[in-house]
């Protein structure tokens, strides 16, 4: 029979207490809704670390056939930071970004292009209402 070692303990607990502190709520937060139908849902990133260790050692007035003595520790830390807002108005979506934007010229493009999209639809939008209102005046 295989003998259980402390240090599974050890690591158990942390990986429960790590498990206990984040989950997928944490990463994609739960929805806010406003009275006007307006959904955000933060998103955020999350960065955990963890160490442990343990040793066994005999002591001085122990007999070598006896079970040794095991000494161990565990830490772990864990960062959340917001990184963005999903923000949902009826067919509209859009992503709010929690940090200012970088200061490439790529990246600030990338950026801009929900921004440009919704435009482009809103003409495009346009347009075809001028078009049929058009159609139906000439018949």
């Amino acid at each position: 029979m295989e003998q259980k070692h402390p240090i599974n303990d050890v690591l158990n607990m942390t990986m429960e207490r790590l498990k206990e502190m984040v989950d997928v709520n944490t990463v994609v937060g739960k929805p806010i809704t406003t009275p006007d139908g307006v959904t955000v849902i933060p998103i955020s990133k999350v960065s955990l670390g963890f160490a442990s260790g343990g040793s066994d050692f005999a002591p001085k007035n122990l007999p070598a056939d006896k079970a040794n003595c095991f000494g161990g520790g565990s830490g772990a830390g864990v960062s959340v930071v917001p990184v963005s807002f999903l923000v949902i108005h009826g067919d509209n979506v859009r992503i709010i970004n929690a940090n200012p934007m970088p200061d490439g010229t790529v990246e600030k493009a990338i950026n801009l292009v929900p921004e440009v999209v919704d435009k482009v639809t809103a003409v495009i939008s346009e347009m075809q209402s001028k078009k049929k209102t058009e159609e139906e005046q000439a018949q």
